[in-house]
């Protein structure tokens, strides 16, 4: 079978399985570049070609993170082959193939860095997006999906529906969450589906795109010379949260996260909790020792 049959295979495959777009059209950029790099046969491509690949990933300044998403959509990949499309072949990759990635602590935004930020944040459509990833905890790809229906202004809450996992959830606004996004939506005139739009340019009145997002942020990020990103701001919502003493299920719930070890990972930077934690509980110590002293005595 031809390899362009087969890719156009595998993609149907992918939306059958319910991959979102996006998903799909990263996978389908992985294994191009895969197999414009490699000089055999797929079915001929062994342990130390792949590990000849790793090294071309280095070479190309990849990280191990990076690097890793490459060799487990290839794995995918193989496992399609052989199983899907009844290819007579081993897969190269071994499941438990990794390369070690460190784990760095969440980072997230001061409070005295917020207010910075969002004081060179003028317009109202920006103001809209960060406050919901902020105060609501939406990812990047959930803000440049977000429908007006999905919108309940008069409940103060919003649907994200195929949020990561493919999974529904329920966000809540907080009144300067409200105010910003009821501020845009006021000022919006159109009747796009979309929430956020292209206000500027070629593409004015669509929907404004994942990457268009970002570059709003590093533009911010460089006018209040801050070092922030789209997804500081929702770490920095979990933080508050935990240092608000939410609990910690509602915060997984509220950010969508699949495994509870995820959101545990913001225990780590909760300093303040900690601390109020400690002198909470060494207070209990000290009273019930001093008690015990009285009592001896």
């Amino acid at each position: 079978m031809q390899m362009t049959n087969v890719i156009i295979n595998f993609r149907r495959h992918l939306k059958r399985c319910n991959y979102s777009g996006n998903t799909v059209k990263n996978y389908l950029n992985v294994l191009k570049q895969f197999v414009i790099w490699l000089d055999v046969p797929l079915e001929l491509a062994t342990d130390r070609k792949m590990d000849d690949y790793i090294d071309h990933l280095h070479d190309k300044g990849m990280k191990p993170g990076s690097i890793n998403c490459y060799l487990a959509i290839i794995r995918i990949f193989y496992n399609y082959l052989r199983h899907e499309e009844n290819m007579k072949l081993v897969n190269p990759l071994r499941s438990s193939r990794r390369l070690r990635v460190p784990k760095p602590l969440p980072r997230y935004v001061r409070d005295e860095q917020i207010e910075e930020l969002f004081g060179v944040i003028k317009k109202p459509r920006d103001r809209a997006m960060f406050k919901l990833m902020l105060r609501s905890g939406l990812r990047v790809e959930e803000v440049a999906n977000l429908t007006v229906a999905a919108i309940d202004l008069k409940k103060r809450k919003i649907m994200v529906y195929d949020g990561k996992g493919g999974k529904d959830r329920i966000v809540y606004l907080s009144d300067d969450a409200y105010d910003a996004l009821a501020a845009y939506l006021k000022f919006r005139s159109s009747r796009a589906k979309n929430v956020f739009l292209v206000e500027k340019g070629t593409f004015k009145g669509q929907p404004i795109s994942i990457r268009g997002i970002q570059k709003r942020i590093e533009y911010y990020a460089k006018k209040s010379g801050l070092k922030v990103s789209c997804h500081q701001l929702r770490h920095t919502m979990a933080t508050q949260l935990l240092n608000a003493e939410a609990e910690i299920v509602t915060i997984q719930d509220l950010l969508g996260h699949n495994w509870i070890t995820t959101t545990q990972r913001y225990c780590k930077v909760s300093n303040l909790k900690v601390q109020r934690d400690y002198h909470k509980a060494m207070m209990r110590v000290l009273k019930r020792s001093d008690a015990q002293l009285s009592d001896s005595n």
